[in-house]
C-alpha cells in the first residue's frame, strides 16, 4: 500500500479506536432494550394450557431475554445503522425441552411454574431443524421443590400455539403494528425503534446436536476453557421456524423447530477484545450498504445475512492467533482478510455453522446468487474498504456530530486525493466531541429510563410479578432506576388504594415493596388505609429525593438538577406552604439562566400530590387523545416551570406582597420566552400561573 494510503489508514485506525466506547450501561439503546424486555414479560396474559387454569392476576408467563446487537455489542461506535432494534425472545414458564433419550428433569430453576410440559428434541432430515415430541407432565410436590413427572404417549409434536394471541395483546398495549419477520413477530411502533419478538422453548441443557463443539481442538484457546464451561451451563433454546423447503407445508412448516444458540453467542461475544467486536460492525454495516446482505432473519440459509458475518467473525476468532488481531492493528486489512475467506466459502458454496461444523448455512439453492456475491468480494482489498471508510462509513458518523465538526470534512473527503494533514484534524474535532458529550447521553439515557417506566406502569398497572421483572431489568442498567422504581411503585399503590381501596392484589406486592423500603409490613394488615397511603406517598418522596441527589452528583456538571422538586411538591401537598416556598425558592435558583431544564413527570402518580388546577389541566389533552399520557410534551413540566408554579400558589396562599407576586410575573414571562413553543404542558402551565397573579393583583 502506497505511503499516502497509510497515513489515511493509520487516521482511520486511531478514529475507530477513538470514537469507539465501551458502552455505557445508561445508553440509549440499551434502556430501550430493557424497557421493551420489561413490557414483553408482563404485558402477556397468562396462557390457559389443557387441564389447568391460568394464573391469578392473569400476568404474563413468560421469560424475555434480550438477544441481538443490543445483548452482543459491550461497544459503542459513532454510527449505530444497525444497533436500533431490540431482539426478545421469550420462553414460556411452563414449557421445556430436553435432548432425546435424556430423563426429565426432578428439579427446575426458579423462574419455572409448579407445572411444566416437557418435549423431547427429534433430529429431522435437514441438519439444526428438529420437532418436540410431547413426553412429559412435571408437577411440583407440595412438600419440597422436587417434580414428579407423568408420561405421554408418542406421537404428539408441538406446533406454533398461541403466539399470536400473545402478540396481539402485547401489540394493543404497545399500540404498535404487527409484520412477520422470519421466526420473529416484528413490532414497528410510530417514531420508536423496531421490536423483534421471537418465541422459544427453553432447554436447560446443552443439544447433542452440539456435542463436539465444547471438546473441539483449539490451537490458539479462544474460547477458554471458563467460557466454554458457562456457554454450556445456559443450553440452548428452540424457536419455531422450518427449514426453507418446508415453510410453505401444511404440517410441517408449523412443526419443525430451529436451534437457537443466541445465549452461547452473547457470552462469546462479549468475551471478544474490542477490536474484534469494531470488525464485527464494520463488516456488518460494509455487507448492508454495499447491498450483499438483507435483514438479517437469523434463519441460517438463503440470502446473505447478519448471522452469516457473525458465523464468520466467530470463525476468525477461534482460527486465528491473538497475534492477528493486535499486531499491527489496521482495521481495513482486517475487514478485506476476513472477506477474501468469505469469498473463499461462497465459492465453496459451504458455510459451517460455528456449533455444528456439519451444519451447512448456505442454502444450496442459492447458487448463483452465491457464485456472484463471491465474485463481488474476491475484488475487495484494503484500499476499497478504505475508500468505502472515507467515501460512506465516515460520512454517516458525520451525520451525529453537530455542523460546525461536521463542515471541518467538506473539503476533505470525496475528492479524488485525500488530505491527512486536515483529515487528521478533522478526526481529532470528532473524538473530542465524542468524548465531551458521553456524559451527556447518559444523563439521557436515565431520562428516558425512568421516563418509560412511568407510562409503563402507569398505564399498565403494577403487580407482584412485573415489579420483579422491572427491579431484575433496570438493576441491570443503573442502581438509581431501582430507587426510582421503589419510588413510583409507592405512589401507583397509594394512588390504587385511594381510588379504589385495599385489595388482594396489594397482599402479594406490598410485602415485596416493604422489604426494598427496608421496613415493617405491619401496615399491611392495618384498616387505616389512610395510613398506608401517607406512609407510601412519604416513602415515595424519601426515595426520589435520593434518586435526584444521586442524579446530581452523576450528571450536574453537565445539566442543573434541582435535588428538591419532589419534597416541594409533597409540601404543598401536606398544606406546608413556607416550606414549599423555601424548597421552591432553591429549585429556582438552580435552575436559573439553565440552557437545558430537567423534567418532572405528571403522571397520576405524581398528580395526588398537587391541587385540581393541574389536574384540569393535565387532563385536557388526554380528553382529546389518550396517547398524549406518553407524549412529553403533554405529560411533562419542567422544575422551572413546577418550581414557578408552586411558588405563586404558596405566595397566594400565603398572602405575600403585590411587589414579591410582580416580581414572579415577570420570572413567569422569562420562562414563558425560553421554553419551546410545543412544550405544550409547560405553557400551559405558566400561563395559569400568570392568570392567577394578575387575577390577584386585579
Amino acid at each position: 500500500m502506497a505511503e499516502g494510503h497509510r497515513s489515511v489508514d493509520d487516521i482511520i485506525t486511531r478514529f475507530l479506536l477513538n470514537t469507539t466506547r465501551i458502552r455505557p450501561r445508561l445508553a440509549k439503546h440499551a434502556v430501550t432494550a430493557a424497557s421493551f424486555c420489561s413490557i414483553s414479560a408482563v404485558s402477556c396474559c397468562s396462557i390457559r394450557t389443557k387441564g389447568h387454569p391460568a394464573d391469578d392476576e392473569s400476568e404474563g408467563n413468560v421469560i424475555p431475554l434480550t438477544t441481538g446487537s443490543a445483548a452482543e455489542f459491550y461497544i459503542e461506535p459513532i454510527f449505530q445503522p444497525f444497533i436500533g432494534d431490540v431482539d426478545v425472545m421469550n420462553h414460556q414458564i411452563t414449557e421445556l425441552a430436553i435432548p432425546r433419550g435424556q430423563s426429565p428433569p426432578s428439579q427446575l430453576p426458579s423462574e419455572f411454574h409448579n407445572y411444566a410440559t416437557v418435549y423431547e428434541i427429534i433430529d429431522s432430515q435437514f441438519p439444526g431443524y428438529l420437532y418436540l415430541e410431547l413426553r412429559y407432565l412435571l408437577t411440583q410436590c407440595s412438600d419440597d421443590d422436587t417434580y414428579n413427572a407423568v408420561g405421554y404417549d408418542r406421537g404428539l409434536y408441538k406446533s406454533a400455539d398461541s403466539f399470536g394471541t400473545n402478540c396481539s395483546k402485547f401489540a394493543e398495549y404497545t399500540q404498535c403494528q404487527i409484520n412477520s419477520h422470519g421466526p420473529a413477530r416484528q413490532f414497528c411502533a410510530k417514531g420508536y425503534v423496531t421490536l423483534d419478538k421471537v418465541r422459544c422453548v427453553r432447554c436447560l441443557l446443552w443439544p447433542t446436536q452440539a456435542a463436539d463443539w465444547p471438546t473441539r481442538h483449539r490451537n490458539y484457546k479462544w474460547p477458554d476453557s471458563a467460557t466454554v464451561d458457562r456457554v454450556v451451563s445456559n443450553g440452548c433454546d428452540l424457536v419455531q421456524v422450518a427449514h426453507p423447503k418446508y415453510r410453505q407445508h401444511e404440517v410441517f412448516g408449523k412443526c419443525q423447530w430451529r436451534l437457537s444458540f443466541s445465549r452461547a453467542e452473547i457470552v462469546l461475544m462479549n468475551s471478544w477484545m474490542p477490536l474484534q467486536q469494531i470488525v464485527y460492525h464494520l463488516l456488518r454495516v460494509f455487507l448492508k450498504t454495499e447491498r450483499l446482505t438483507e435483514s438479517a432473519d437469523n434463519s441460517g440459509s438463503g440470502t446473505l445475512s447478519n448471522y452469516h458475518i457473525k458465523t464468520l467473525t466467530l470463525w476468525a476468532c477461534e482460527l486465528k492467533p491473538r497475534s492477528w488481531w493486535t499486531d499491527d492493528i489496521s482495521f481495513t486489512a482486517k475487514c478485506a482478510d476476513l472477506l477474501h475467506l468469505f469469498s473463499q466459502w461462497l465459492n465453496q458454496g459451504y458455510c459451517p455453522h460455528y456449533f455444528m461444523v456439519y451444519c451447512n448455512l448456505f442454502d444450496p439453492c442459492d447458487r448463483a446468487n452465491q457464485i456472484l456475491a463471491a465474485d463481488r468480494l474476491s475484488e475487495i482489498n484494503q484500499v476499497y474498504v478504505m475508500k468505502w471508510i472515507l467515501g460512506s462509513y465516515l460520512p454517516a458518523c458525520l451525520s451525529r456530530c453537530p455542523s460546525n465538526i461536521s463542515r471541518l470534512f467538506d473539503d476533505v473527503i470525496g475528492g479524488e486525493s485525500v488530505s491527512s494533514d486536515k483529515l487528521q484534524r478533522a478526526v481529532s474535532a470528532v473524538v473530542d466531541w465524542r468524548r465531551n458529550n458521553a456524559l451527556h447521553e447518559s444523563w439521557e439515557g436515565l431520562e428516558l429510563a425512568t421516563n418509560s417506566l412511568s407510562a409503563q406502569i402507569s398505564i399498565s398497572s403494577l403487580t407482584a410479578r412485573s415489579y420483579l421483572v422491572y427491579m431484575k431489568e433496570l438493576s441491570k442498567l443503573d442502581t438509581k432506576l431501582s430507587v426510582y422504581l421503589i419510588a413510583f411503585a409507592c405512589l401507583h399503590v397509594a394512588l390504587n388504594i385511594s381510588r379504589h381501596g385495599f385489595s388482594d392484589r396489594w397482599t402479594k406486592l406490598l410485602p415485596i415493596l416493604f422489604d426494598d423500603l427496608g421496613c415493617e409490613n405491619n401496615l399491611i394488615n392495618s384498616k387505616n388505609t389512610l395510613e398506608l397511603i401517607e406512609f407510601l406517598q412519604k416513602s415515595a418522596i424519601d426515595r426520589l429525593t435520593t434518586f435526584r441527589q444521586l442524579a446530581a452528583r452523576d450528571f450536574g456538571s453537565v445539566v442543573p438538577i434541582a435535588t428538591a422538586d419532589f419534597e416541594a411538591m409533597y409540601a404543598y401537598k401536606r398544606g406546608d406552604y413556607q416550606h414549599c416556598l423555601q424548597l421552591s425558592g432553591q429549585n429556582l435558583c438552580t435552575q436559573a439562566c439553565a440552557s437545558e431544564m430537567t423534567d418532572v413527570p405528571l403522571f397520576p402518580e405524581f398528580l395526588q400530590l398537587l391541587d385540581d388546577d393541574i389536574i384540569s389541566l393535565t387532563a385536557l389533552p388526554l380528553i382529546v387523545n389518550r396517547d398524549c399520557r406518553v407524549s412529553g410534551k403533554y405529560s411533562h413540566i419542567s422544575q422551572v416551570t413546577l418550581s414557578l408554579y408552586l411558588a405563586t400558589q404558596c405566595l397566594l396562599k400565603l398572602r405575600y406582597s403585590v411587589t414579591l407576586l410582580s416580581s414572579i410575573l415577570d420570572y413567569i414571562d422569562i420562562v414563558q420566552k425560553a421554553h419551546p413553543v410545543w412544550r405544550t404542558l409547560d405553557q400551559l402551565t405558566l400561563k395559569l400561573a400568570e392568570r392567577k397573579i394578575v387575577a390577584h393583583i386585579s
